[in-house]
């Protein structure tokens, strides 16, 4: 299987098997494409601001907000919102003072919480109104990447810098909380009960597992090698954790806190020239959706510019798409993208 050849999803499964819209941010061409996961299509290419790095859709599926992290010269502020069925870009939203926006979730139908690297801060953004309507200073190095607990009473922030996951109340907008994981502290999800938080400590190559009520740290679990984002399946049985150097996903038993297995995916690096991760021959697997009924993820691989699909059910790697160049952060709809 070939970095430059995309094996389109239509050769996997019988056409109308699966449905939606893969939303996939190009942070080197400042792009989101949305691809038919039916079909492997790219059905539109929009714009973003500068470096676009993370993305999440609405409760409803309607909408997909995107981060425009910026680059080196120039921090961004601002998010990009879509109109999936469309598609569309609805309105950019200006943060402000705050800069380098970068981990995004949904509170809820109208607000989001979205983290700003260069503010040490976790946002409270309404997207209706286009508006910050509070923030929440995290104190800690580098706040990459955000979760919340499914009721959206409690979000948990990782900071790379740090090492730390930075816990806050969203309803009294408070941090009460920081729990030191691992140098690097990364990618982070929650299991679905709430009870479990993942972290991936990326220079540490480690993986933390720490119990989001006592915050205590259950276990760190050495991941090879740089364990870089972690997606809990929807049924909360398993952990994917992508680790961008060796180029792999690890899977994790959720309930013994142990890797399972390995799943290869056999891609090809592009040109290093610009990159923003050298790691040689790795294809620098970054990105990972989960589709909701847990049969399908889907691997942003920066190096390669393709996104690998994976089953779920085997465990192996089935296909590749093509999005734009240096894919990372993605975004899964089940409303159709019409052109």
């Amino acid at each position: 299987m070939k970095a430059r050849a995309a094996v389109l999803i239509a050769a996997l499964a019988p056409a109308g098997a699966w449905a939606g819209t893969l939303v996939v941010l190009n942070k080197a061409e400042a792009t989101a494409s949305f691809i038919d996961v039916d079909t492997g299509k790219v059905v539109a290419t929009l714009p973003t601001g500068q470096a676009p790095h993370e993305a999440a859709t609405s409760p409803d599926g309607s909408r997909v907000l995107a981060t425009n992290y910026g680059t080196a010269a120039a921090p961004g502020s601002s998010l990009t919102l879509f109109d999936v069925a469309k598609p569309a870009v609805v309105k950019t939203i200006d943060l402000g003072v705050y800069r380098r926006p970068h981990g995004v979730v949904w509170l809820d139908a109208r607000r989001a919480l979205v983290t700003a690297e260069g503010s040490k801060a976790l946002l409270v953004v309404d997207v209706e109104a286009g508006k910050v309507e509070a923030a929440v200073t995290t104190a800690q190095e580098v706040s990459h990447m955000v979760a919340r607990t499914a009721d959206g009473a409690r979000a948990f922030v990782a900071n790379i810098g740090s090492g730390s996951v930075t816990v806050v109340d969203v309803a009294a907008r408070r941090v009460v909380g920081q729990v030191r994981t691992g140098k690097g502290a990364e990618g982070i999800d929650i299991t679905p009960d709430g009870k479990r938080v993942w972290v991936t400590n990326r220079e540490a190559d480690t993986v933390s597992v720490v119990d989001s009520g006592s915050l205590d740290v259950l276990s760190s679990i050495e991941t090879k090698s740089f364990p870089i984002r972690a997606r809990v399946t929807p049924d909360g049985r398993h952990v994917l954790v992508s680790c961008a150097r060796s180029g792999d996903v690890a899977v994790f038993d959720a309930a013994s806190f142990k890797e399972v297995r390995r799943v290869a995916v056999k891609l090809e690096p592009g040109a290093r020239e610009g990159r923003l991760m050298d790691f040689g021959a790795s294809s620098v697997p970054i990105g990972i959706v989960v589709t909701p009924d847990g049969k399908r993820a889907f691997v942003a691989h920066a190096n390669a510019d393709v996104i690998s699909v994976l089953d779920l059910d085997g465990w192996k790697a089935v296909g590749t798409l093509k999005a734009g160049k240096e894919p990372d952060g993605m975004a899964y709809s089940a409303v159709a993208a019409k052109p």
